[in-house]
């Protein structure tokens, strides 16, 4: 929410035994009757964005409608904040724009300074190379938070948001999914690129601004303390139309080898 500030070039002058007086940006004087309210609390109100009571608030509104003040506007959502953007141009550019928007530093390499405060996000407008995001999923260990998406055909799927161990990874992903289709086999050989080239047209500008906003909205989320839904949730927009739907998904459980002797 934006706070009440004095507008630029307006300032409060504490006249002694007369009281308040505004200096306007034209270098006018004019006196101020704070009735019952106190004068230390509109400085304290209109400087430091003190509370307030409805006493006060009515006075605060006269200097707003006389054009004495401003409201500033809250801190970005990203505001210290660096993410790491990578990936193909056709989402990686209006991801940039948003995140910075949203005012985070954006970066193409991993910084090694506070991790904590570091996001990467790795958009692909292909399907994700077997393997290829193996090493990043070890970035939630570290306390980097780690977001993903890639298209497979005419759909674009948006994974969850990783920031803390035990998080969903990709690995977790892909294993859920193969877990929830009778053609696993199928699904696994198309993954691994065994196919035909793929002529779809993939991203047109709308989908990919969609993308894009969407993961910023997890950014902000994660800015945010990362609500436990955003990082268990798997979505999948139809390029087709821009639907997107929603597909809850839980992190895979380590399981102890195989005995080769049985």
């Amino acid at each position: 929410m934006a706070t009440v500030r004095l507008a630029p070039g307006v300032v409060l002058v504490t006249v002694p035994q007369r009281g308040l007086a505004v200096r306007t940006p034209d270098g006018n004087f004019l006196g101020v009757n704070t009735g019952t309210v106190d004068e230390k609390e509109l400085l304290s109100h209109l400087i430091d964005g003190g509370p307030g009571n409805p006493r006060l608030r009515a006075l605060v509104r006269a200097f707003e409608e006389a054009g004495y003040t401003a409201r500033t506007p809250a801190p970005a959502p990203l505001d210290g904040r660096t993410v790491v953007v990578l990936g193909d141009p056709e989402l990686t550019g209006p991801l940039t724009l948003c995140v910075r928007d949203a005012g985070a530093t954006v970066r193409g390499d991993l910084p090694t300074e506070d991790p904590h405060r570091t996001a990467v996000v790795w958009c692909l407008d292909k399907p994700a190379a077997e393997g290829i995001w193996d090493e990043a999923d070890e970035l939630p260990r570290r306390g980097t938070a780690w977001l993903r998406c890639h298209r497979e055909g005419a759909h674009a799927w948006l994974e969850p948001l990783a920031c803390a161990p035990g998080d969903v990874t990709s690995a977790h992903v892909r294993l859920r999914r193969l877990a929830a289709t009778p053609a696993h086999r199928e699904l696994s050989a198309y993954w691994a690129g065994h196919t035909t080239p793929d002529d779809s047209p993939g991203h047109s500008q709308a989908s990919a601004a969609l993308t894009a906003a969407l993961l910023t909205g997890d950014l902000i989320a994660w800015a945010n303390g990362a609500p436990l839904p955003v990082r268990r949730r798997l979505r999948r927009i139809d390029l087709r139309d821009l639907t997107v739907t929603e597909h809850p998904v839980l992190p895979v459980p380590r399981v102890a080898p195989l005995d080769p002797r049985r």
